[in-house]
């Protein structure tokens, strides 16, 4: 028997363990956001770090600081006995979940509930899968031979879902034990269930305040009417001009791939969206490509006067918030400075426009030509007995690019176990249960092959 049948017998035979550990992970209401489950953040880190001792690594909780003697959430370290020649790889995930409202769920959030072959359950798959399939992955190879094919460190984030803010500090506080030649990090998608992916791109975010001014106070409507807009109809002018007739970003450079490796059928992403009957996708570039590798800007917040407190008064300002999603490969910070420009430069009637940038977030590219992209495809392919496709993601991982930053020379693979069906964020999340098996396999055979280098 072959090393890839011999991983997958001990993959198979671990199911069930995986599901009964997914579970109790479930059941910890790991919510970082809520200081009222400071104590299930606590116990949720505690119970993944029993774990990975019991898999005989050494295992500890560590905090690392937001400021000095501001400490962030607890983290798990867990390092495997060191093996001298052998590369080294870093296994990421993270242990806190987002909040809930449980009255938007079928099934109590914090019970894991298995249905068809998926778990359903708050931090199923974000990411209480990502820990699993480490574990999962970890127990196989330990069955095929007492020595693991690498060394293996752990990292078990605990703040991910809040913005990662003792991240750095964490890195540089644990920099020698955290240093490795590769970095997996199990936090992102697949294509579909039946379809694995290398996730090839994420990208950046960046978060700017505009208020838009035309008066000193409010005016009377009737008396002077007409001559002068209200801020809130001007501020709907200045943002009409961010998209072109066909809903295309019109900031300039900005950058863009018009063009995606996969074809995002469109009545999928309608059903997954929600998007309502008789609207039209904005945007001219292939559908999957829009998503990933193309800018997005959106309105995410207003400020202006509500209809219960109305008055026939002229409104003399208005706030609002942009979310502007970046191309992967571009700065952040340059895209910040291009939409400031542009928004200046585009005030309407001469109304003042000020900004305030108040979040830039990096992006991330992968080398889809690196030895580590190429190992990754192979396991994935095998795993799944479907070839790997490589995606990108519209959303943001930050913390990637202090990864990059910390470890120059590691290589950071981004894979993960979750799938269109997921729901992350959102009621009713869950888990695929062929998704975990097969990415805990696949995660078996990297690390096997990445020991063989």
């Amino acid at each position: 028997m072959n090393t890839v049948e011999e991983l997958k017998q001990n993959v198979d035979a671990g199911t069930s363990e995986q599901i009964d550990l997914l579970s109790r992970i479930v059941a910890i209401p790991s919510v970082g956001s809520d200081p009222a489950h400071a104590g299930d953040l606590e116990r949720s880190a505690e119970f993944v770090c029993e774990q990975f001792g019991e898999l005989g690594f050494d295992a500890r909780v560590e905090r690392g600081e937001i400021s000095p003697g501001v400490l962030g959430a607890p983290a798990v370290i867990a390092t495997s006995e060191t093996i001298p020649g052998r590369p080294t790889v870093l296994l990421y995930a993270h242990h806190d979940v987002q909040p809930v409202d449980a009255s938007r769920w079928d099934s109590d959030p914090f019970t894991a509930e298995v249905r068809g072959d998926r778990l359903y359950g708050r931090g199923a798959s974000d990411d209480g899968a990502g820990i699993v399939v480490h574990i999962g992955a970890l127990r196989a190879l330990q069955q095929l031979s007492a020595e693991l094919p690498v060394n293996v460190v752990v990292f078990i984030e605990g703040e991910e879902e809040v913005g990662s803010p003792s991240f750095q500090n964490f890195l540089q506080q644990n920099r020698d034990v955290l240093r490795a030649d590769v970095i997996v990090v199990a936090d992102s998608n697949n294509w579909t269930v039946d379809v694995p992916a290398v996730t090839a791109s994420l990208r950046g975010v960046v978060t700017l305040d505009v208020e838009v001014q035309v008066l000193g106070h409010a005016v009377h409507s009737g008396m002077f009417g007409g001559p002068i807009l209200d801020a809130v109809t001007l501020s709907s002018r200045l943002i009409s001009t961010l998209h072109d007739e066909d809903g295309n970003v019109a900031v300039e450079g900005l950058g863009g791939n018009p063009r995606a490796e996969v074809d995002w059928d469109e009545g999928d992403f309608r059903r997954d969206s929600s998007v309502i009957d008789g609207y039209s996708l904005a945007g001219t570039a292939d559908l999957a490509a829009r998503v990933w590798t193309m800018p997005a800007i959106a309105v995410i917040g207003i400020d202006a006067t509500s209809v219960a407190d109305s008055a026939n008064a002229i409104i003399p300002r208005c706030r609002f918030r942009l979310s502007v999603r970046t191309v992967p490969g571009t700065d952040s910070a340059e895209v910040a400075q291009a939409v400031e420009q542009h928004l200046v430069s585009h005030a309407p009637f001469g109304c003042r426009v000020t900004t305030s940038i108040e979040e830039t977030g990096p992006s991330y590219l992968a080398d889809l030509e690196s030895q580590g992209v190429s190992d990754l495809r192979w396991a994935l392919t095998t795993a799944w007995d479907e070839d790997a496709v490589a995606i990108g993601v519209g959303g943001s991982i930050p913390f990637i690019a202090q990864f990059e930053e910390a470890f120059p020379n590691a290589e950071v693979l981004v894979t993960g176990v979750e799938d269109p069906a997921t729901n992350a964020h959102s009621e009713n999340e869950s888990q695929s249960l062929k998704t975990l098996k097969n990415a805990t396999l696949a995660e078996a055979l990297l690390l096997e092959r990445l020991g063989s280098r």
